[in-house]
């Protein structure tokens, strides 16, 4: 369907909140018949003053819908996405509806799109990546799953050149027909089972961004690396946190370099050094090493790349040191929303009481627990499968002092009675874990809004705990 043919048509956009707000308003420039549908109440009210009509949860397409328009959260099961299957209309997400604007340049002149992917660091390299793109002097921003939808920022800003786009795996399932001028994978590890159904689903999800001219895998990740394995972009690049081969970008010493588009296969290219590079360490480095292979692929100067890096700053909830007391740190890594970024997070520090739980989303951590025991000296835990993961501590680091927290927690408090009532009774129970020297880390490995709103809730509340009892304060959510 061409969108330049929307006009006087009808369209169904399934879902509120920023995707489908930006969807309304896309539709309805392009002059399309809009009807919207929202399970929240409080919603309607904003799609109606968009111009949609809206309906409280409709579970089947009106007569006379071309086309259906879904929030990326909305798995293909769902109720609503059943019947429009059933009925043989196509089905798009904000992202597909964005690329075909773009293709068609109704919004403006056609976009170069670099898109990140991943199961972790996908913000961080984004971020990173419009960072060096700007210090290029390139009309560029981050959007997508960092911020803003991509259709918002096709309407507001007509003149950009380049588009930094985090794409999720749920965003990707619904927009099949992107063809970025690079896309990366990051790493793949359990993440979103339960939405796709199994990790073949997700990783082929994923995939769907080495589908254009360029592809960028981390080639120190299997799974990422096997996908760069499979051609299907015309040329494929690496990256890795050894030194380089031909076609890769990598470490020598303490700087980033560039085998894959400088002066030739021989020819190593300094981008960076890892001083540069906020937030440190291997993790970092390889976000790093990530957003310059995508912006290098756009032809950005080598000098530019060490310009954006040292632009960047540490973004919230990403291994923040929040408090300080009796000789023990708290880091929030509240972002930490799977087990393999939990990994990552907790094999920065030698000694950590662990904090935990939340939604597995159908991940095992089985393998982070085997791989981190020798590091805990306790954890505390929280959310909705905060016993799955004392399961697997109990199996694989038995000898590791485990206290779970929830309703009817006889530690500190007698009754548990808001989420940041919880987190401040598990910072205290992980401050009497904790000797002078250790870390107690927020990195949960799961999702929050089982008790929380968001990462970034879960992070402030852990944060305005331990900065009440560094200062003897109480914390907020607390009082009795």
């Amino acid at each position: 369907m061409d969108v330049r043919e929307l006009t006087g048509r009808q369209v169904l956009v399934a879902g509120g909140r920023v995707s489908g707000l930006a969807m309304v308003r896309a539709l309805v420039r392009l002059g399309a018949r809009v009807v919207a549908t929202d399970s929240n109440p409080a919603m309607l009210d904003q799609l109606t003053a968009l111009g949609a009509e809206a309906h409280l949860d409709l579970q089947e397409p009106p007569a006379g819908t071309e086309l259906v328009c879904t929030v990326p959260g909305f798995r293909p099961d769902a109720p609503l996405l059943r019947a429009a299957a059933a009925a043989g209309l196509p089905v798009w997400g904000d992202v597909e509806l964005a690329w075909w604007c773009d293709q068609a340049e109704v919004f403006g002149p056609r976009k170069q799109w670099l898109v990140v992917t991943g199961t972790n660091g996908k913000t961080t390299t984004t971020t990173m990546l419009d960072a060096i793109l700007t210090a290029d002097g390139l009309a560029s921003t981050a959007c997508g799953n960092i911020g803003r939808a991509v259709l918002d920022v096709l309407l507001a800003e007509p003149a950009l050149t380049h588009l930094a786009v985090e794409l999720s795996s749920f965003q990707l399932h619904w927009a099949p027909s992107v063809r970025p001028a690079a896309g990366a994978v990051l790493n793949i590890a359990e993440d979103h089972l339960d939405w796709h159904g199994g990790m073949a689903a997700y990783t082929a999800a994923k995939a769907q961004v080495l589908t254009g001219d360029v592809a960028v895998v981390g080639v120190d990740d299997p799974a990422a690396a096997a996908l760069g394995e499979q051609p299907r972009a015309g040329r494929t690049v690496g990256f890795t946190l050894g030194e380089p081969t031909a076609d890769q970008l990598g470490v020598v010493g303490d700087a980033l370099v560039d085998r894959a588009f400088g002066d030739g296969p021989e020819a190593h290219t300094v981008l960076a050094h890892t001083a540069d590079v906020t937030p440190a360490g291997p993790p970092g480095l390889l976000d790093a090493l990530a957003a310059a292979a995508l912006a290098r692929s756009a032809g950005v100067a080598p000098e530019s790349v060490a310009a954006g890096l040292r632009a960047v700053q540490q973004g919230a909830h990403r291994a923040v040191l929040v408090a300080t007391h009796d000789g023990v740190d708290y880091v929030d890594d509240s972002k930490a929303t799977n087990p393999h970024a939990a990994l990552a997070s907790v094999t920065a520090h030698p000694r950590v009481v662990w904090v935990a739980g939340g939604l597995l989303k159908g991940a095992s951590v089985d393998a982070l627990v085997q791989a981190v025991a020798d590091r805990l000296v306790g954890a505390v835990l929280l959310g909705r499968d905060r016993a799955v993961i004392a399961d697997a501590l109990r199996r694989h680091a038995p000898q590791i002092p485990v206290v779970e927290v929830g309703k009817g927690h006889d530690g500190p408090m007698s009754e548990v009675l808001s989420a940041d009532a919880a987190m401040s009774a598990v910072v205290g129970e992980a401050a009497r874990l904790a000797q002078p020297g250790d870390v107690v880390l927020l990195a949960p490995a799961a999702a929050s809004m089982d008790m929380f709103t968001d990462y970034g809730h879960r992070g402030d509340a852990f944060a305005a705990a331990a900065q009440a009892l560094a200062t003897g304060a109480t914390a907020p959510g607390t009082e009795r």
